[in-house]
């Protein structure tokens, strides 16, 4: 299969439906990320926060 974008997402597309029940529209709406999290394994230790991921999300966040 492909390395490009296009070509994991039809990799990936058949997964999300089945794996988790989403809808096209589900998929496509979502980013890499909301894929990654919502395919991980809920027993595994959560992985750390980096001081880059936090600067990023103080960046970001609207709410003070």
């Amino acid at each position: 299969m492909s390395d490009t974008l296009a070509g994991q997402a039809v990799r990936l597309f058949p997964l999300a439906t089945r794996a988790l029940g989403w809808a096209p529209d589900t998929f496509w709406a979502a980013t890499p990320a909301d894929l990654a999290m919502a395919l991980a394994d809920p027993a595994a230790p959560p992985s750390g926060l980096t001081r880059a991921e936090f600067d990023r999300m103080l960046e970001t966040d609207d709410h003070g």
